[in-house]
């Protein structure tokens, strides 16, 4: 006699709810992460929008000006209180980036209109504006620095990977072909270790940057996918 496998319908209703709610949930979550993800990153090339030379900046740097040059001059000028302190800023980062300037003029004006987002405690993800070590790596021409990266794929990599494990948990209920199902459940994961990898990568190479958006977007469009089959077989599938 074969060996049966549990599927959605050897299930109670009490576990399908609770499987429905937890996966409508991270989806919901996954929407926001992909908002939080465009606001964190558009407007870097001085533009408004999220472009691949967003992405180019945020890893490779510009060939035309620093991180924070680029942010002051686009997407985070309204921050400011006084528009004259962009001027300040910017005179700070053509004439060298020191610290000695920077204790004097810079770093009250960043207190005061940037720490309270660029910050670790705030958004591990963001650059660290809190004190000059952090702020001369936006600075200076180009990209985030190897410990930075190190430092949020680390939590990307912990945090991403528990998620898309107890969504495959849920998926190995759906009633699919067998080899079709480890594909699927194999493609995140991958998906997300090549997005990884691909960050460090774009550091040296700045045309990689495409493999950054694709990976991420294969990420989410495979755990879409689990997400949408395994509630549609929970409460709408019938099979002989």
């Amino acid at each position: 006699m074969p060996k049966q496998y549990r599927r959605f319908r050897d299930i109670s209703t009490s576990e399908k709810i609770l499987n429905t709610v937890f996966l409508l949930t991270i989806g919901l979550g996954y929407l926001m992460a992909l908002v939080n993800l465009y606001y964190t990153h558009q407007g870097r090339d001085g533009k408004r929008g999220l472009s691949i030379d967003d992405i180019v900046i945020m890893y490779h740097g510009s060939t035309t000006q620093s991180r924070l040059g680029a942010a002051i001059n686009g997407i985070m000028e309204p921050n400011l209180k006084y528009k004259s302190d962009k001027e300040v800023i910017l005179k700070w980062i053509q004439d060298g980036a020191e610290q000695p300037a920077y204790e004097q003029q810079i770093a009250p004006i960043l207190n005061r209109d940037c720490i309270h987002c660029h910050n670790p405690a705030a958004n591990p993800s963001l650059p660290n504006l809190t004190h000059y070590a952090g702020v001369a790596e936006v600075a200076h021409k180009g990209g985030a620095s190897t410990p930075a990266l190190v430092r949020v794929s680390h939590i990307h990599l912990f945090g991403i990977a528990f998620i898309l494990f107890f969504i495959g948990k849920i998926f190995l209920l759906c009633d699919m072909n067998i080899y079709v199902k480890r594909v699927a459940l194999v493609i995140p994961f991958f998906a997300m270790l090549l997005d990884v990898v691909s960050w460090f990568v774009t550091k040296h190479i700045s045309e990689f940057a495409y493999v950054v958006v694709l990976s991420g977007a294969l990420m989410g469009l495979s755990m879409g996918v689990q997400i949408l089959m395994s509630v549609y077989q929970m409460w709408f599938y019938q099979k002989d």
